[in-house]
């Protein structure tokens, strides 16, 4: 079997599509991974073929130039019209989605992936994969699927909030006069289809099915068909240092707040110093994991933290009691998966919902990281450490991601998948 993995050049994404691809692999099948040509060099450091496509295009320089490029956030969370999931049906409107949509089909979705689709869809003719994984907004990967003639499927890592405001999108428009359903991204999807002799369907949008990898606790579903897969935590190229393979002397909490947006250009939502000072008189060791541009906005830090630019988060998960993070799924997932509590500080795209929900299961605690102080920080860090009742929360978390199929498991319902184009034993809504 020939599978094709896509996504747009960002490397949080692709480090959790990377499992299910090795996976494929070392069950004998060829594993193709496209993507800009910048990005090239990232996909192989993972082991992984590399196929360039398009030309390069950096998304996050123009949010630069443009603050509210994806549209006003309010306080943080998902871009329009996106932030309608979780929302009363009733509280959403017609010309609200419809609005949203126009502007982030032309502002975002295209931007995102004119710079990939022909070229994709030009080698998918060529190569001919039997099954496309795309990232959910690499609508470049359907296009190259439905050129080929492939299965294909979407693989999320996050809230379903594609897929719910769909589900909205197509509810309310059924509702409008037959002149009034306009659909954006119908129509810009349909004519790629058409380019290529095929026809438009929903599956261009959400995939023929979702590979999960949000267990239902913390997931927010479409009416899709789901198939669950185990997060496995990978970091890319890393080393664990001296340091880190002794056993802490007292409780270590580590403090992570994200690589993509400092990565981007971007700063932390919440005081990094301010949390510093305030733990420093708890018994406790600090390790933070802090970029360079932002370690040099710090002052003196407490004797008791560790500010480090990078240890990989798995292996310094395994030595600690709690994690303050931002709620961003990988790193989410990563100390779930240790049974660990969770302090969370999140701001951006779905981190508050998964945060929420985090904490409605028991296993940790949400603050808003533009309001909150240091001390509000260090009281939720001695809760999570005096309290059993979240350490009780987290090892249920733990549980329930362990129960989900791990990456081999998942390799011949996909063969099957294939071969026939149903999924056998699967809960199909999740």
């Amino acid at each position: 079997m020939r599978v094709l993995f896509t996504t747009y050049p960002e490397r949080t994404h692709f480090l959790m599509m990377v499992p299910l691809a090795w996976a494929l692999r070392t069950a004998g099948h060829e594993v193709r991974f496209a993507s800009q040509p910048k990005f090239t060099d990232t996909i192989t450091q993972a082991g992984l073929t590399a196929v360039p496509v398009g030309n390069n295009r950096d998304l996050w320089q123009i949010l630069s130039r443009d603050p509210n490029w994806l549209g006003p956030l309010d306080g943080g969370g998902m871009p329009l019209p996106y932030d309608v999931t979780g929302r009363d049906p009733e509280d959403i409107t017609w010309d609200y989605l419809r609005d949203g949509f126009t502007r982030q089909v032309r502002r975002w979705h295209m931007a995102s992936n004119l710079p990939m689709v022909a070229d994709l869809a030009e080698f998918a003719r060529q190569w001919r994969p039997d099954l496309v994984i795309w990232d959910p907004l690499t609508y470049a990967g359907p296009v190259a699927a439905k050129a080929s003639g492939a299965a294909h499927a979407r693989l999320i890592f996050g809230t379903d909030m594609y897929g719910v405001t769909r589900d909205h999108f197509l509810r309310l428009k059924d509702q409008q006069p037959e002149a009034d359903r306009v659909d954006p991204m119908r129509q810009w999807l349909e004519g790629h289809a058409r380019q290529y002799g095929a026809a438009f369907d929903e599956s261009m949008i959400t995939g023929e099915f979702t590979i999960d990898l949000v267990p239902d606790v913390l997931q927010l579903r479409a009416d899709r068909d789901y198939v669950p897969l185990r997060y496995v935590p990978y970091g890319g190229a890393a080393t664990v240092p001296a340091w880190l393979r002794a056993a802490p002397s007292r409780p270590r909490v580590a403090l992570t707040l994200g690589l993509s947006t400092v990565g981007h250009g971007g700063e932390y939502a919440a005081g990094v110093q301010d949390i510093l000072d305030s733990l420093g008189g708890l018994d406790i060791e600090v390790v933070a994991t802090i970029a360079e541009s932002e370690q040099r906005k710090l002052g003196p830090v407490p004797d008791n933290a560790r500010v480090v630019s990078y240890a990989p988060l798995d292996a310094l998960a395994a030595t600690c009691d709690a994690v303050i993070h931002h709620a961003g799924y990988g790193t989410l997932a990563t100390t779930a998966l240790r049974g660990l509590p969770h302090l969370m500080l999140p701001w951006d795209n779905d981190g508050p919902a998964l945060a929420d929900a985090v904490s409605r299961a028991g296993a940790g605690l949400t603050l808003n990281p533009k309001e909150t102080t240091g001390a509000e920080v260090r009281d939720g860090v001695r809760r999570l450490l005096s309290e059993e009742g979240f350490r009780k929360g987290a090892r249920a978390l733990r549980d329930t991601l362990l129960e989900m199929p791990a990456p081999n498991q998942l390799v011949p319902l996909l063969e099957q998948f294939v071969a026939d184009r149903t999924l056998p034993g699967t809960d199909s809504k999740g």
